[in-house]
């Protein structure tokens, strides 16, 4: 089924078309792949990234807060960076630029997931305690894609390289992965000390 891509503000396209335009901007990117492509470099498929706030373990809802939105440039026929913005006081500006693994990882998750029985709206979903990024499938394709909590039946699809015991690329409901995350953000009781 078709993925249906949430539009992104028109100041956050504007701010990577801007610092796609920038040579300062391109030349200073730790991106080699983006200042070494050959040909137009354009920002494709905008996702918004949101970060997981909180893991309850009482069966409360996941909370997640809109961390910015994430174009991925491609250049020919493939994806050579990303481009992030973030919301300040004055709009969405540009962040950064950046390469690496999550780049393939997201491409892949995307093709993925188009071939998935229904329809979704993929997002990102930062779980920063973990170093774990994850597509989030939300399967609720009209709504505003820069808010919302996941719901127990969307999808994630943990990005390669994921967390130790956690397997890239193999989507989960929401309500079968969370109380894995749980678990591994639950404090570990202190000992006593010994007699």
């Amino acid at each position: 089924m078709p993925l249906h891509v949430p539009p992104a503000p028109a100041p956050a396209l504007r701010s990577v078309l801007a610092a796609l335009g920038s040579p300062t901007a391109v030349r200073e990117a730790r991106t080699p792949s983006l200042r070494n492509a050959q040909g137009p470099a354009s920002p494709e498929l905008p996702l918004p990234v949101h970060v997981l706030d909180r893991v309850t373990a009482r069966g409360g809802p996941p909370r997640t807060r809109l961390a910015g939105w994430r174009f991925l440039i491609r250049c020919g026929d493939r994806a050579v960076a990303a481009g992030d913005t973030r919301l300040t006081p004055d709009g969405w500006a540009f962040s950064h630029f950046f390469e690496g693994p999550y780049i393939t990882a997201t491409e892949r998750a995307l093709r993925q997931a188009e071939k998935m029985p229904s329809s979704y709206q993929p997002r990102l979903l930062s779980v920063p305690e973990l170093y774990m990024l994850t597509l989030w499938l939300h399967d609720d394709v009209d709504a505003d894609g820069a808010s919302g909590s996941p719901k127990a039946t969307d999808i994630l699809v943990p990005l390669a390289p994921a967390p130790p015991g956690i397997a890239a690329h193999l989507p989960h409901q929401v309500a079968e992965l969370l109380p894995v995350l749980t678990h591994r953000l639950a404090p570990v009781p202190l000992l006593g000390s010994p007699a």
